[in-house]
């Protein structure tokens, strides 16, 4: 049996919402709505509207879905490019909406920080989010592995004393992983950049 999030589940689900799947649209919400409810609550600070630009999100992606390209790691990524560009909406109609003299300054740095309205550090704070969740889609031991190797600093020998596995299994759970990892962020960082 394979994991629920395989590369070739998330194909088979881009291809699915590309073709007019209604379940594929839910699926895709079960398994990346909290992901983009996390960035946009850290990008807007605001639960209300953070919901608001998460349903706005998944809308897009509905009315959009022709453009999506299928493949093992479009999905996640093209759902954050429309992330991004809901949040850089929804920063730009605040600026709008108030009178420039009586911004806060926290949300005039988030606004001019850098240009289109997009808040500064939120490439940092959603490829941050991006990776949580990534790691979290691994599923055991990889996600464990990856933990400790790189949050507790082990080495793979600890790890596989720890974890009790050969040598040869942690080595090839860590590249497999960062390889899945670096896909997905390669990704991410293709579809912001449209």
């Amino acid at each position: 049996m394979s994991e629920p999030d395989e590369p070739s589940s998330r194909a088979a689900l881009a291809a699915g919402l590309a073709s007019g799947s209604h379940q594929a649209l839910e699926e895709i919400y079960r398994r990346w709505g909290s992901l983009v409810l996390g960035i946009c609550l850290r990008a807007l600070g605001d639960r209300a509207d953070a919901e608001d630009v998460t349903q706005q999100v998944f809308v897009s992606a509905w009315s959009s879905r022709h453009t999506l390209r299928p493949s093992d790691t479009a999905l996640p990524a093209w759902l954050i490019g429309i992330t991004r560009r809901r949040i850089a909406d929804e920063l730009a109609r605040r600026y709008r909406r108030r009178d420039t003299t009586t911004l806060l300054v926290d949300e005039a740095d988030l606004v001019a920080g850098t240009g289109a309205g997009q808040a500064p550090g939120l490439d940092r704070v959603v490829d941050g989010l991006v990776m949580a969740h990534e790691l979290d889609q691994l599923g055991e031991p990889r996600r464990t592995i990856l933990t400790l190797a790189y949050f507790e600093d082990r080495t793979h020998e600890q790890i596989a004393a720890i974890l009790d596995l050969p040598l040869g299994t942690v080595k090839s759970h860590i590249r497999r992983s960062l390889v899945r990892l670096r896909a997905q962020l390669q990704e991410v960082a293709h579809d912001a950049s449209f």
